[in-house]
């Protein structure tokens, strides 16, 4: 018998709070549990108070968690719904992701009024994106293209493509599903060509190491097929030492007891690009992320990722 309320910590945005409202869905469900029984509480975290300048610029990833690991820590939230691409590969002491719930689409989509794809656009047009990720992916792809940096929640970024402030973007594919934005979609992109960001597609709950009743509360709703991807990604990833600055892909799919793996890391204006490939089985997901990561950053070099 619950005897307070379940606090559930989210960034304020439509989707991160459609994303916390999934995770007490998925509670409810699991322990028969009423709405009444949480309080989802926002938290405003530095990246989204910083609207006017790439994230990379001001300290890359941990900006959109910080604040909400604080309350964490604290005590003032049980729980934290993120979106998994936003996790630093290192954590605060005394937190950790316990739960992922079942990852959607990870690939890339395409929004565009003038082309079905990036490589179909008039010469020389203009493509919004904030992600440099997706910058480089787009500069490799077409060198003549303008691509210029661009914030702003979903609905926002929809709307400047429909009034003509840019051509077009690159959204997260699941984002725009799990918020019913998905009729503006003009196509899903490859991920041969436009590899996603690691851990996209993917929420996670973050938990204290010591709370024994959260732990047990979220153990029903874990995905085990989708913690065993993330847990290759972010391995990858923390080998790579990635940060926000540094354009970094990466995705494993799961076949069977089968795991396979692509990463690749690209230079920013897209001239360069190391790829990697590995499978191996699924029990062994964490060692082969920290392989993959070892060996693209060996064959890389140093001077890559620094530049």
């Amino acid at each position: 018998m619950q005897t307070s309320l379940i606090k559930i910590g989210t960034r304020g945005s439509a989707l991160a709070l459609a994303q916390a409202r999934e995770t007490r869905s998925r509670l409810m469900a699991a322990h028969n549990l009423n709405e009444d029984e949480f309080e989802i509480v926002v938290i405003k975290t530095s990246g989204d108070r910083i609207q006017d300048r790439p994230l990379a610029e001001v300290g890359g990833k941990g900006l959109f968690t910080k604040e909400i690991e604080e309350a964490l820590l604290d005590g003032s939230i049980d729980l934290a719904v993120h979106s998994s691409k936003d996790m630093p590969t290192v954590l605060p002491d005394g937190l950790e992701i316990s739960t992922f719930l079942p990852r959607e689409d990870a690939r890339d989509a395409f929004l565009s009024p003038k082309a079905n794809a990036p490589q179909d656009l008039p010469e020389g047009a203009v493509v919004g994106s904030s992600s440099l990720r997706r910058q480089a992916q787009l500069k490799r792809l077409r060198p003549d293209l303008e691509v210029v940096m661009y914030r702003g929640n979903l609905d926002t970024r929809i709307r400047k493509v429909s009034e003509g402030v840019v051509d077009a973007t690159l959204l997260a594919h699941a984002g725009l599903r799990r918020l019913k934005l998905d009729e503006h979609v003009t196509s899903v992109l490859d991920t041969d060509v436009f590899l996603p960001a690691v851990g996209q597609g993917a929420i996670c709950i973050e938990s204290r190491v010591d709370d024994t009743r959260m732990l047990q509360l979220l153990a029903p709703i874990h995905c085990a097929m989708t913690a065993a991807r993330l847990t290759l990604e972010r391995a990858f990833l923390f080998e790579m030492d990635g940060s926000c600055r540094t354009p970094i892909a990466g995705l494993s799919e799961v076949d069977g007891n089968t795991i396979r793996f692509k990463g690749e890391v690209i230079k920013p204006d897209g001239s360069q690009t190391h790829r990697i490939e590995r499978e191996g089985p699924v029990a062994n997901a964490k060692a082969i992320g920290h392989e993959a990561g070892k060996a693209l950053k060996a064959i890389a070099g140093p001077d890559f990722l620094e530049s």
